[in-house]
């Protein structure tokens, strides 16, 4: 049974007050939650401050994004090398608002998905299609495209060295969700092209979670799937009760 992981992505919310509260609240709660993987990825700005709170704790720590060099001149940026100091297991690469706001190509979310291997960062791999691709029958080519390329050359020795996200970008922040029966599908094509990419052991072993408009009333259906192994979360992730109860809705297949 794979592990199942409940990250929270912060984006970019919170003042630093709240930051280590919500912190805490997770970290307080975290050992009472045994059997599923919790991860916060705070704005850079709050690693340091969550990193005191969670740190000797059960919860990991994640960045929100990596540039791909270790260091230099590239102002605004942060390394791979950086996160690990600051005490960052995780990374999220190639978020679905990486890509469509901020225009990042599957070449460049491979580049960084490289770069968090080379310093031993976990990267949460995110692939999603929008609205135009799925109604215009595009999803399986789009999805494809954006594992093919973005694991290029990135080569995992065990299944814990990768984890992927699959955000419908139609549902992220639209109040809409894919069905659960919609997300295991795709979460089905992305286990079956790792399985193309590096064999059964490792395509079993890999977690696939899914992200896109993820509350306490939908974690049970959607952890129900075979082939759905947690979540990454968005706006839920901000309330510490919110989270949890999706925290405890992954342990139901942990469970089962």
């Amino acid at each position: 049974m794979r592990t199942p992981v409940a990250a929270g992505n912060w984006k970019m919310n919170l003042t630093p007050d709240a930051a280590e509260a919500l912190a805490r609240a997770v970290h307080d709660a975290a050992p009472g939650l045994p059997g599923v993987e919790i991860v916060l990825c705070p704005p850079a700005v709050y690693l340091a401050s969550v990193a005191r709170v969670v740190s000797n704790g059960p919860v990991a720590l994640g960045g929100q994004n990596l540039y791909w060099e270790a260091e230099g001149a590239f102002t605004g940026e942060i390394s791979g090398h950086m996160l690990r100091w600051v005490g960052c297991r995780y990374c999220i690469v190639g978020h679905s608002e990486r890509r469509h706001v901020l225009k990042e190509t599957d070449d460049e979310v491979n580049r960084k998905v490289r770069a968090a291997q080379r310093h031993s960062l976990v990267p949460i791999f995110c692939v999603g299609e929008t609205r135009q691709h799925r109604e215009s029958g595009q999803m399986e080519e789009v999805i494809t495209t954006q594992v093919r390329r973005g694991l290029d050359g990135f080569a995992p020795r065990a299944s814990g060295d990768l984890v992927i996200a699959y955000e419908p970008v139609w549902a992220i922040g639209t109040g809409l969700t894919a069905t659960p029966q919609q997300a295991d599908t795709v979460h089905r094509l992305v286990r079956g092209l790792i399985r193309q990419l590096w064999g059964d052991a490792l395509a079993a072993g890999i977690r696939i979670l899914y992200g896109g408009s993820v509350k306490p009333d939908n974690i049970e259906g959607l952890v129900a799937q075979p082939d759905i192994d947690g979540v990454l979360v968005g706006g839920a992730s901000l309330k510490a009760e919110a989270f949890l109860a999706i925290a405890r809705g992954c342990r139901l297949r942990s469970c089962s």
